[in-house]
C-alpha cells in the first residue's frame, strides 16, 4: 500500500472542518498557533461566517489541514506523495516539511492579501462539467475569460471578471453543460488577471526559508514532483497566475504507484474526483469519518 493525500482549496469550508482536530492534543495546538495569524480562533472564524473570505479562508484552510495531519500523523503509515489543489498546494509543503506550519498558514495569509491586491474587480471562479475541454476553452475565450483549473476531460473551473462569468455561464448553458456554478471564490485563482501577485509571493516564500523536504508535492501547474527549496518557491508562485491541471495530478499519483488517496479535506470533492479518474485507487475523505481512529482502521485495511 502506497498512501497519498489530497489537500483541497478554498470553498467547502464547514461547521464541522475542525472536529477531527480540535478532538487530539497535537491537532488542537497547531490551531491555536494558527489564531495567532487568523486574528481569531478558526472555530470562531466559522462560527461567525468570515470563513469565506478570501483572506480568511485561504490561512483557515491551510490551518485546518495542517491540525488534520498532527491528529492522524502518528496513526497512519507515512505519505508517498502530496497532492494540493490550488492553495492545499501550499498546505502540502507545509505537511512536506518545505515550510513549518506556522509559516506556512502565514504564507497563505499572505498569498490571499496578494491575491486580493492584483485583482482587477469583481471576479471570481466558475466550475462547468458535461462539455468536452476543447469545447470549455473555446467557450471560456468567446467569454473573455479562461480555463483556470482542468478537473478531467469534460470537467473545469473558468476565472475571470464577473461580467466574462456570467456570459460564460450562459454560453455553458445554451450548450448543454450539466453543470454551471458560481463557486465562492472572490478572486481569478490561476488566470492571468493575477499575474501582479506572482513575483511579491515568490519573495514571500523565499524570504520564509523554504527547506529540502524528503516527501514529494506535485505541482499543479505542471504534474511535477517538487522535493522543497527553490523548486518549490516557483511552483507555489507561478500557480497563484497559471493554470491547474488537476487531472494530470491525479494521473502521476497512479503512475507513481499511490495506491490509497486520503483527502484531508474539508470536504470530499477531490476523493470524489480521484475515484472516477482513477479506477482501482482506493480513495475517501477524513470528512466520512468520526475518528482518527477509524480513519487509521481504513487506511490499514487497504
Amino acid at each position: 500500500m502506497s498512501l497519498g493525500l489530497l489537500l483541497p482549496g478554498q470553498g467547502g469550508q464547514s461547521p464541522g472542518m475542525l472536529a477531527l482536530a480540535q478532538g487530539h492534543i497535537e491537532g488542537a495546538a497547531l490551531l491555536e498557533e494558527a489564531a495567532a495569524v487568523l486574528g481569531a480562533a478558526p472555530a470562531d472564524l466559522l462560527g461567525r461566517g468570515d470563513a469565506f473570505r478570501n483572506q480568511v479562508a485561504q490561512p483557515l484552510v491551510c490551518a485546518a489541514q495542517l491540525a488534520t495531519w498532527a491528529a492522524l500523523r502518528e496513526r497512519l503509515p507515512s505519505p508517498a506523495l502530496l497532492l494540493g489543489y490550488s492553495v492545499g498546494e501550499l498546505a502540502a509543503h507545509g505537511i512536506a516539511g518545505t515550510f513549518t506550519p506556522g509559516a506556512t498558514v502565514a504564507l497563505a495569509h499572505r498569498r490571499a492579501a496578494l491575491m486580493d491586491q492584483a485583482c482587477p474587480g469583481p471576479a471570481g471562479l466558475l466550475g462547468l462539467r458535461g462539455l468536452p475541454l476543447s469545447r470549455l476553452e473555446a467557450l471560456a475565450a468567446e467569454a473573455g475569460c479562461e480555463v483556470a483549473i482542468v478537473n478531467g476531460p469534460d470537467h473545469a473551473v473558468l476565472g475571470g471578471p464577473g461580467p466574462a462569468l456570467e456570459a460564460a455561464a450562459a454560453l455553458a448553458t445554451a450548450a448543454g453543460a450539466t453543470t454551471v456554478q458560481r463557486l465562492p471564490i472572490g478572486v481569478p485563482a490561476h488566470t492571468r488577471w493575477l499575474a501582479g501577485a506572482v513575483a511579491p509571493f515568490a519573495q514571500a516564500l523565499a524570504a520564509a526559508g523554504p527547506r529540502p523536504s524528503q516527501v514529494p508535492v506535485l505541482a499543479g501547474r505542471s504534474g511535477l514532483a517538487i522535493l522543497g527549496g527553490a523548486a518549490a518557491v516557483e511552483a507555489l508562485s507561478r500557480q497563484v497566475a497559471e493554470r491547474l491541471e488537476w487531472a494530470r495530478c491525479l494521473a502521476v499519483a497512479r503512475e507513481l504507484g499511490c495506491t490509497v488517496l486520503l483527502e484531508l479535506g474539508p470536504g470530499a470533492a477531490l476523493s470524489r474526483m480521484a475515484r472516477e479518474a482513477l479506477p482501482g485507487v482506493e480513495a475517501r475523505a477524513v470528512a466520512e469519518f468520526r475518528t482518527a481512529e477509524g480513519v487509521a482502521r481504513w487506511v490499514a485495511g487497504r
